[in-house]
């Protein structure tokens, strides 16, 4: 009967040690928190780094545009400078006719 009974004290021992066990891990739960933490730093980053893109994009088209109204307007200044230039031609082309006809006139 001893053994019995210090078989059951024996049991009942190692049960309130199982008991009086903490069954999570401390660095497990630090890991998981540091986890968590680090998740919703890159949340926030992620956040500010899409704004960011987005307001380049926004400006990229600004940009874009920007640049179209200056190619145009060269295209423009472009063609009344070669329109000027003809004119000139012309005049230049009148004017020595009209000289050819004075120098006539006056022989």
């Amino acid at each position: 009967m001893k053994t019995h009974s210090e078989k059951e004290k024996k049991l009942d021992l190692a049960i309130d040690k199982l008991k009086g066990l903490n069954l999570q891990n401390p660095t497990l739960k630090t890991n998981l928190e540091n986890l968590s933490s680090q998740k919703n730093q890159l949340e926030i980053e992620k956040k500010e780094i899409e704004a960011k893109y987005q307001s380049l994009i926004t400006e990229h088209k600004v940009l874009s545009q920007k640049l179209e109204e200056i190619n145009n307007q060269k295209n423009v200044e472009q063609k009344k400078e070669t329109e000027f230039s003809e004119k000139i031609d012309e005049l230049n082309q009148e004017t020595v006719t009209l000289l050819e006809e004075i120098d006539k006139w006056q022989m």
